[in-house]
This record gives C-alpha cells, structure tokens and sequence, in this order.
C-alpha cells in the first residue's frame, strides 16, 4: 500500500516573507533617523551668512601673517635710513686738520733720508785697519857682503828685496828682507812665491 506526500503549506512561507519585510523596514527606518540626527559636514544648515561676512573675512586673510607663530616678538617696522651728515664748510683762512691716515712706513723713509743728500741715507762703515805692516825675510847673515849676495840673487829671480842691520847680542845682523806689506795675506802670497824658488823665508811682522 503506498503512503501519499502531503504538500507543504504555504502560509508559512507568506508569514516568513512578511516577517523579513518587516525587520528590513524596521532597519531602514533606524538608519534614517541616524542619518537625518548626525550633521553633515562642510554644511552650516539653518545659518545663513550675514552680507558682512565675506568683508570682515577677506581682511583677516590680508592682515594674516603666516609665520606670525615662529617668532616670539612682534615685527617691528623698518627704520628709515638715517640722512647723510652735510659736510661743514671751511671758513677762508682755517688750517686743515692733518691727515689720520698717514703711512707710516713712509715716514720713517722720509725721516731716514731727510737730511742726506740725493735723498738716500748711506751708511759707510769704517774700514778695519790692521795694526802691524808685514815682511817677508829670506835670511840674516852676520857679514854685510852675504846679505848683499843673498839680495842679489832675489833680484835676478824678479824680487826686489832690501837690507837692514840690526844689532843682536852686542854683534851687527844683515837682514834680507821683502817688503813692507800693508796687508798680511799680500805677505803670505809673496812669500809662497819665493819659498817655490827655493828659499827658507820667514813672515815678521811689526807694530805699525
């Protein structure tokens, strides 16, 4: 025997689409009351602007100073530039004040040269003057003719030489000698020159 399916009803699915019409509605009409409670930004709604407004508003912007917060102290205005001093006039006859700004390097030239002539100090420093004369002696012999013998044979070689006697331990002494010489370095030259002849030489030197 077969068993026969019973329909399913409909009015629960009419109460269940109802029911959901409903909670949509009851949502919506929330949302809209939220809506309409919250004010819109950037809409000043119920306030109207007075005509002065815009007036007032445009000559804040032009007196506003931007970096008015990074300064602690108000902008003073700029002072004006001070005029410039009007030079006094020199009354006829009034002496001119001297000059503050001389060199003065240059006077110390001008003192340095005043006085010398052509302008220009010269200082000479004075030459150093030997106190003895020098000579160069090619021998002493206690008999005059050996001196003169010893004179002349420098004289054939180009040395001119003299001969001067001096007494010695109680005995007369020739001296053969060359000069005198002024400076001690002429001696030294001479004698060199005549010791390369093959004479024994001597430099004396006296107090002048």
């Amino acid at each position: 025997m077969k068993t026969r399916k019973t329909p399913p009803q409909r009015g629960g699915t009419i109460l269940g689409f109802i029911a959901g019409l409903l909670v949509g509605l009851a949502v919506a009409l929330v949302v809209a009351v939220y809506v309409t409670k919250v004010p819109v930004p950037l809409v000043d709604r119920g306030v109207q602007r007075p005509p002065s407004a815009d007036a007032v508003e445009a000559e804040r912007n032009r007196q506003w100073n931007p970096n008015a917060a990074l300064s602690s102290r108000p902008s003073a205005p700029a002072a004006a530039p001070a005029p410039a001093p009007t030079p006094t006039p020199a009354l006829p006859g009034t002496p001119l004040p001297p000059a503050s700004d001389q060199d003065p390097i240059g006077q110390l030239i001008e003192q340095r040269t005043a006085g010398s002539p052509g302008g220009v100090a010269s200082v000479e420093a004075p030459p150093l003057v030997d106190p003895f004369i020098y000579y160069v002696q090619v021998g002493a012999f206690r008999n005059g003719d050996e001196a003169e013998a010893q004179r002349a044979r420098l004289a054939m070689l180009g040395f001119e030489a003299g001969v001067s006697e001096r007494e010695q331990a109680g005995r007369p002494v020739f001296r053969v000698r060359l000069g005198p010489f002024q400076r001690k370095i002429d001696a030294e030259v001479m004698e060199q020159r005549v010791q390369g002849q093959g004479f024994e030489t001597a430099l004396v030197r006296v107090q002048r």
